[in-house]
């Protein structure tokens, strides 16, 4: 069958997350399938990057992308899963989003989620695989953006600066006011603390 009968054949999509060692907010997954006619100069693993780079990539792979979507798993199915398995099912709903079917699915990390396509796992697949770079930067832009949106209603927590991650000044925040909604019980920062308050 020549190629022009099958458009979507040579179709790729990155998938990446961001988010699975914070104590609060839910993952974030990214699918993005790159335009090979629309290329996109500095794309890296986001945490590499700045956090003015990855707004201004965003933007850029929002605009030129063949296609992409952004899921989540929410903190009641983290704590029901576990972080592992609600990340896998965050990447399963980013991929399910895509408006194009992709030909394979690049997973960054060491195992992939189920998928109705061919999928890989790419260990570091965030600093070798453009559409896995990609992905990694719209799933932590969205989840900062998350959490920048709940610092302006809790800043007690810091959750701007810290981004949920389990620093010492978060911790200690944590001490001070107690476990809110949006914190993830099953952490054992967080479940210690329930503990010792019961």
């Amino acid at each position: 069958m020549p190629a022009a009968a099958c458009p979507g054949q040579a179709l790729v999509c990155g998938v990446d997350e961001a988010g699975r060692g914070p104590l609060c907010g839910p993952v974030v997954a990214a699918a993005v399938i790159l335009d090979p006619a629309r290329p996109i100069d500095g794309l890296a693993d986001s945490k590499k990057l700045g956090e003015r780079a990855r707004e201004r990539l965003a933007v850029l792979i929002r605009e030129r992308a063949l296609a992409w979507a952004v899921a989540e798993a929410s903190v009641e199915e983290i704590d029901r899963l576990n972080i592992l398995h609600a990340s896998m099912l965050a990447m399963q709903r980013a991929v399910a989003g895509l408006s194009v079917a992709p030909a394979e699915v690049l997973i960054d990390g060491n195992r992939c989620p189920r998928l109705p396509y061919p999928a890989r796992a790419i260990v570091k697949g965030d600093a070798t695989e453009p559409s896995i770079s990609a992905a990694s930067i719209l799933a932590k832009t969205v989840r900062d953006a998350g959490m920048r949106e709940l610092d302006a209603s809790w800043p007690q927590y810091g959750l701007a600066a810290h981004k949920g991650y389990p620093t010492a000044a978060h911790l200690q925040a944590l001490q001070q006011h107690g476990v809110a909604d949006f914190y993830r019980r099953s952490f054992a920062p967080v479940r210690r603390l329930l503990d010792a308050a019961e």
